[in-house]
């Protein structure tokens, strides 16, 4: 599990298989890089896919050399690609992912060959959504950090996966748990004040996949469907699955990874 230094900050990263296009993946809130293992698994074999722990996530360590910001981290990742010599690559994000997947598209577009945008949405937060971050700072400054991942649970994940699939629950549980509060706060932050994208989808000029899960909450198939059409992208919409649609449909998430990455 190597680690390398950009910038100052130290960054862990999974780094597997070989083969073009290379395939960057980014994770989800509140989670790491651990959320990918069965889409490695599937892929490594016929492409290299990298996956970094983003700055106090997973194994990263938090770093006052870098921003909590999405650009922050865009950054971030782009010097990581850089160094570990990727050329250009497709950028796979997921949620939060995908937030970061659209800054390093506007920042440094050479390095983007492909764009995967999973459960996630262009636009900024709404004053509703922003307040609910706020709200769970606020509880984690009181100590309640416990009760705030417990409460996104019921958002990440699809009733049916609650109730028919303990062992993913247990698992988005476990990753979400290694996760500090301070970077929680952070994360939660660093999304109020995201920029919007909305207005980039139509001047995508690179091939774009749209993944979506059946129940998502937070990016439901509605949104998805806006921002495919605008971005004249692919759409899949996967069954039973909710915003965690990697971790909770990976048999159909990687097929539809892999009919995109083979047509490029």
């Amino acid at each position: 599990m190597p680690f390398t230094t950009v910038s100052g900050t130290r960054l862990h990263y999974l780094d597997a298989g070989s083969g073009d296009p290379p395939l960057l993946l980014l994770h989800a809130f509140p989670v790491s890089a651990g959320m990918w293992e069965e889409q490695i698994v599937a892929l490594a074999p016929r492409w290299r896919v990298v996956a970094p722990d983003l700055p106090g996530f997973g194994q990263s360590p938090a770093s006052p050399a870098a921003d909590p910001t999405i650009d922050a981290w865009g950054d971030l990742v782009a010097e990581l690609v850089t160094s570990l010599g990727l050329g250009s690559v497709v950028v796979g994000g997921l949620s939060m992912g995908g937030y970061v997947a659209f800054s390093l598209l506007r920042r440094h577009p050479s390095l983007v060959a492909g764009l995967v945008l999973a459960d996630t949405r262009a636009a900024a937060d709404t004053p509703e959504v922003a307040q609910r971050r706020t709200d769970q700072q606020q509880k984690i400054a009181e100590g309640k950090l416990n009760e705030v991942i417990e409460g996104m649970l019921g958002t990440l994940l699809s009733e049916q996966t609650r109730t028919e699939r303990p062992e993913v629950v247990d698992r988005v549980r476990a990753l979400a748990s290694l996760t500090p509060g301070d970077t929680v706060v952070a994360g939660l932050e660093a999304m109020k004040h995201r920029a919007d994208a909305t207005g980039e989808l139509s001047l995508i000029d690179v091939p774009v996949l749209v993944l979506v899960g059946e129940h998502d909450g937070p990016s439901p198939p509605s949104v998805a469907r806006e921002m495919a059409e605008a971005a004249n992208a692919r759409l899949e919409v996967l069954p039973g699955a909710g915003h965690l649609s990697n971790l909770e449909a990976p048999v159909e998430f990687n097929r539809a990874l892999e009919s995109f990455l083979s047509g490029l």
